[in-house]
């Protein structure tokens, strides 16, 4: 399989500290440099989920698993902790099997001392992003093969809900703050904070246990919060500065994650067979490397603390979209990653509102999941061919999504 290799700057260091006096050894794990992890995709799929055979279209060649960044890189500590060596965050490897919510969840994390620290918290939805492996899949009882959680379980320890596979939702730091979610009224509707499924590989915004307006729900409110689970982190990373330039040629260069974007967005709409010839096609600024983003790099353009929509820095991107309202205004952005539960649909990242509505006979669609929501879309064809629902929602089918091109810096560039 031909494969391109990004180009890649990182040094990590494993160093052995002997204390004197003591007969413990303690191994200290440095990174020199944060580097984005690679969404960990290893295999190409075409329009229908099947594999892909070796090709030279850009149905192959422009595809996530052909574009190799840096390896999903971690060392135990033997504490019960695991350092990434991209991002230099230490997380802990077990995560403790109860749902909590949020104000619990943090308590609980406050509380804390594993491997002998008291700093642990709980991440921000990028922090928690960068350790999901898009090699995941969840399989149905009736179909063949085997469910693999969306993270490195050779060094994370994972554990499905045993009555709800798909329920494997981790809470994040993220607060949704652009407006509340799904279509409760009462104090201003439900406020929401984002979070990550392990079990089914999506980014969406949960219940907190509070109202929009601070107010906590009680049970009084007859309102069933049922919480999420938390994998807790320590240490900080300069790789989410959104640390932007603007090269004064229709390309900003992010200096956090080395990645050179285009300014404009694609103008127009189209699925994503379209949108990797798109990207294969392009020669805007003289350069012919641009490609699809895959799911972590679009994903960490996402303006989380932004209060207004579009959930992007407007300073140094144009968007064509000026009005978010409805789903005619749908700002979803098509990502190289295919969704490992549904391999005929491709992950998408909204930079507005993520509707989707109670379920496939509701009518009235809400922003149920949040700007900055990782969802997925069938590659082609008609939304009318397609329902991506289940019992509790029912997500809007786009199919004709946004395109943001992005490139790899290069050295000296």
């Amino acid at each position: 399989m031909n494969k391109i290799k990004k180009y890649i700057s990182l040094s990590a260091v494993i160093t052995t500290v002997l204390f004197t006096g003591c007969s413990t050894v303690e191994k200290i794990v440095t990174v020199e440099k944060v580097t984005l992890p690679d969404s960990g995709q290893s295999v190409q799929y075409d329009i229908k989920g099947n594999v892909l055979k070796e090709s030279k279209s850009s149905l192959y060649t422009g595809q996530d698993a052909s574009i190799i960044g840096a390896k999903l890189n971690y060392h135990d500590n033997g504490d019960g902790t695991i350092t990434d060596l991209n991002t230099g965050l230490i997380w802990q490897k077990a995560h403790d099997f109860t749902r909590r919510n949020l104000e619990q969840s943090q308590k609980h994390v406050k509380e804390m001392t594993l491997g002998g620290y008291t700093d642990w918290r709980i991440p921000t939805i990028k922090e928690l992003y960068s350790i999901a492996n898009f090699d995941g899949q969840l399989i149905k009882p009736e179909d063949e093969g085997e469910s693999k959680p969306y993270i490195d379980t050779k060094y994370f320890d994972y554990e499905y809900d045993k009555r709800l596979m798909f329920a494997g939702q981790f809470y994040s730091s993220t607060l949704y703050v652009k407006n509340d979610i799904q279509n409760f009224t009462k104090n201003g509707g439900l406020q929401g904070v984002f979070g990550f499924n392990f079990s089914d590989g999506h980014i969406k915004s949960y219940e907190t246990g509070k109202f929009f307006d601070g107010t906590n729900i009680e049970k009084s409110d007859g309102m069933f919060v049922p919480g999420c689970f938390v994998r807790a982190v320590r240490g900080t990373t300069s790789l989410y500065d959104m640390n932007y330039v603007d090269n004064g040629n229709g390309t900003v260069t992010d200096k956090s994650t080395s990645l050179i974007w285009a300014k404009d967005d694609s103008g127009v709409k189209m699925n994503w067979v379209d949108a990797l010839e798109y990207a294969k096609n392009s020669k805007l600024s003289g350069y012919s490397d641009w490609r699809l983003p895959n799911s972590k790099e679009l994903q960490s353009l996402v303006d989380y603390e932004k209060k207004d929509f579009p959930a992007i820095n407007t300073k140094y991107f144009n968007t064509t979209l000026k009005s978010f309202k409805s789903i005619d205004d749908a700002y979803y952005f098509w990502t190289s990653t295919t969704q490992g539960d549904f391999k005929y649909t491709a992950d998408y990242v909204s930079f507005a509102q993520a509707w989707s509505k109670k379920n496939s006979a509701a009518t009235e669609y809400f922003d149920w999941h949040g700007a900055g929501a990782q969802r997925s879309d069938p590659k082609i064809g008609n939304p009318s061919d397609y329902e991506l629902a289940s019992d509790m929602a029912s997500d809007y089918i786009s199919i004709k999504n946004w395109v943001r091109l992005v490139r790899d810096a290069k050295p000296m560039e």
